[in-house]
């Protein structure tokens, strides 16, 4: 039988408001805008290995701000950040609940390199300092020349490896560059980075694509796996294309997830003490 119960304690409540007021004023003393996006939209992304809540007659539960955001910059917005929730189609576990909450920022003038940065910065001010190393995607995952789904499987393992410390991992190949740009000097490498923190995958970032006709072969190139794979069809987000087409600034994006984050904080190892409810 479903409990009424919270999943939570007021301890856990205190800690949370504590941390959102504290992301807060890491972006206001950086003079970076909060900005608040719709979480209910028409369209939704093509990318295969994220899925989708759809609600019949509306659209699509937002699974990032990621489009929306991008859409204001075009507009001219300066460097902006969004705390909101997100959904996910059956992504319930330890680390994983359909519903939760992530903080998106997007630095206007910044490269990979600089957002790394700041991201060290804003993972000391919650959980303390600590030193962060670099590993490449190929010395994580060993071979390259395997089947997509055999290197998901070794870099979820890896990365559950690195454990305890604080991991920047870089230079995927350019085929995972999800919507991150190729670097200047190796194409075959993609500007994106993820960040692991006693191994639990925290953050995921890139040097943000801008030409609107990669985007759409890249879309293209989804839609073509997500056929292959039995999913559910979506269109491409056309809107978004527009905003790109009028022309997206150079900036770089972070999505991090803030129960994660409230997680390491609290010492624990799975989401049940810092959500509210676990409603699934």
């Amino acid at each position: 039988m479903a409990t009424w119960q919270p999943s939570t304690d007021v301890d856990g409540l205190v800690r949370r408001a504590a941390l959102l007021g504290q992301l807060r004023e890491f972006f206001a003393q950086r003079q970076v805008v909060e900005v608040q996006t719709p979480v209910l939209a028409a369209s939704t992304v093509t990318d295969p290995d994220v899925e989708s809540i759809a609600v019949p007659g509306y659209g699509f539960l937002q699974t990032s701000p990621e489009y929306q955001m991008k859409r204001l910059l075009a507009a001219g917005a300066p460097s902006i950040y969004q705390l909101a929730p997100a959904f996910r189609h059956e992504e319930v576990g330890r680390l994983h609940n359909n519903e939760f909450t992530m903080l998106e920022w997007y630095r206007r003038e910044f490269d990979h390199n600089q957002l790394m940065g700041e991201v060290a910065e804003l993972v000391d001010a919650v959980l303390g300092p600590a030193t962060y190393a670099t590993v490449t995607y190929a010395e994580l995952v060993g071979d390259l020349n395997r089947p997509r789904d055999e290197l998901d499987l070794a870099f979820s393992v890896a990365s559950d490896a690195l454990n305890p410390g604080r991991f920047f991992i870089v230079d995927y190949p350019a085929d995972q560059g999800a919507l991150a740009r190729l670097k200047p000097d190796d194409s075959a490498v993609a500007a994106r980075f993820e960040l692991v923190v006693d191994g639990v995958e925290l953050a995921n970032g890139y040097w943000e694509l801008l030409d609107p006709h990669e985007h759409l072969q890249r879309f293209q190139q989804d839609l073509d796996v997500r056929k292959s794979r039995g999913l559910t069809p979506v269109e491409i987000d056309r809107a978004f294309i527009t905003a790109l087409e009028s022309g997206l600034p150079t900036c770089a994006g972070v999505a991090l997830g803030v129960d994660r984050l409230l997680m390491l904080a609290m010492g624990e190892r799975n989401l049940d003490r810092v959500l509210t409810f676990r409603n699934f």
